[in-house]
């Protein structure tokens, strides 16, 4: 009988929210997992920390590597030394308003970090099936729903950055022959979004002031109108585009609309609070353009790849909540979100 090689699987950004589900979900799937990580004086592994394996462990299949985007001879290297048959690229600067305050960064890693990981794969002669972690936010002003065909209208420059991964993707794809695959993610939130997100600013808000512990919670634009979703099931779709017969781009969404304001809504009604009484305006949270609606289309990713959502905001908001009461409860005056950015 021939022994069924395991597959490896390389994740850039696996200490962010949704390399932290999709190492979890590769795992329980049986493949060895490899993921990069930036070199600091101190580790920002909260999110991984109860699946990551020591190299002492017998038979461990999740491993480590110090590395970083913006260095492309350390990505050749590493990417001959793991030999991996699927790449996903989830590592970025991830958060549209501070893009806005560091647009030089977000476009060195957001988007360069892109061509250098592909130009990695090419130099190292490897035949990969790659993810490109693309965005909602490329479509920015052009009216709603979008779908895999809609124009591209960035406005900022995380959007920017995200759009020229898009086409380099694509470009490799089709100059190459790579099997190269776009999912453009609307939002998606869970647990383990960074704290400075106004999803997770406002569940942990809101299990601050019901515990008496805040008063106020302070926001820029609630007129805001998202299709938010559950990044648990967002990372299973991206596992579903590289299980596919050949490279396609798609839009992963629930295909429905709610205001920021609903979403406060949603929050404060889970611990029976009303969240006109509690949430403020500071401009100094609204960005230089903003993006009045993103809602998306995901009928090709359920025709070809059989996946449809399941977690709508209203129940997302009661999941959020719902952790981040219990948390408090648990740590009580020490709970504190550490991670306060990422994907």
């Amino acid at each position: 009988m021939t022994e069924t090689k395991m597959k490896r699987a390389l994740i850039t950004g696996i200490t962010g929210q949704d390399g932290s589900y999709l190492a979890e979900l590769l795992l329980a799937k049986g493949y060895e997992v490899h993921g990069f990580i930036r070199r600091s004086s101190s580790f920002n592994t909260q999110r991984i920390d109860h699946i990551y394996q020591s190299s002492q462990v017998e038979n461990h299949r999740m491993v480590l590597h110090f590395a970083d985007l913006t260095d492309g001879s350390r990505l050749v290297t590493l990417l001959q030394e793991i030999q991996p048959d699927e790449v996903y690229n989830l590592a970025a600067q991830s958060h549209v308003r501070v893009s806005f305050d560091e647009p030089e960064y977000t476009g060195d890693t957001t988007g360069l970090g892109t061509i250098r990981l592909l130009e990695a794969i090419r130099a190292a002669g490897l035949h990969v099936r790659f993810y490109q972690a693309s965005s909602s936010e490329m479509f920015g002003a052009t009216p709603p729903p979008q779908n895999e065909d809609t124009p591209f209208y960035p406005r900022s420059p995380y959007g920017v950055a995200k759009l020229y991964s898009y086409w380099i993707t694509r470009n490799y794809r089709e100059g190459y022959g790579m099997f190269a695959t776009n999912g453009i993610l609307f939002n998606h939130e869970s647990p383990r979004r960074g704290g400075t997100f106004v999803t997770r600013k406002t569940t942990r808000a809101v299990a601050r002031i019901a515990a008496g512990q805040q008063n106020d919670l302070y926001l820029g634009n609630l007129d805001a109108v998202r299709d938010w979703g559950y990044a648990p099931e967002y990372v299973e779709a991206m596992w579903l585009m590289l299980q596919h017969d050949e490279p396609q781009d798609f839009v992963i969404a629930t295909g429905s609309a709610y205001s920021v304001k609903d979403f406060l809504q949603f929050s404060f009604e889970a611990v029976g609070l009303d969240w006109q009484k509690y949430v403020k305006f500071d401009e100094r949270y609204l960005r230089p353009t903003e993006v009045d609606s993103l809602i998306g289309d995901p009928s090709k990713a359920a025709e070809l790849l059989n996946w449809v959502p399941k977690v709508h905001t209203p129940q997302l908001a009661q999941i959020m909540v719902d952790y981040d009461v219990k948390a408090l409860e648990t740590e009580g005056s020490h709970y504190v979100d550490t991670v306060v950015t990422g994907s």
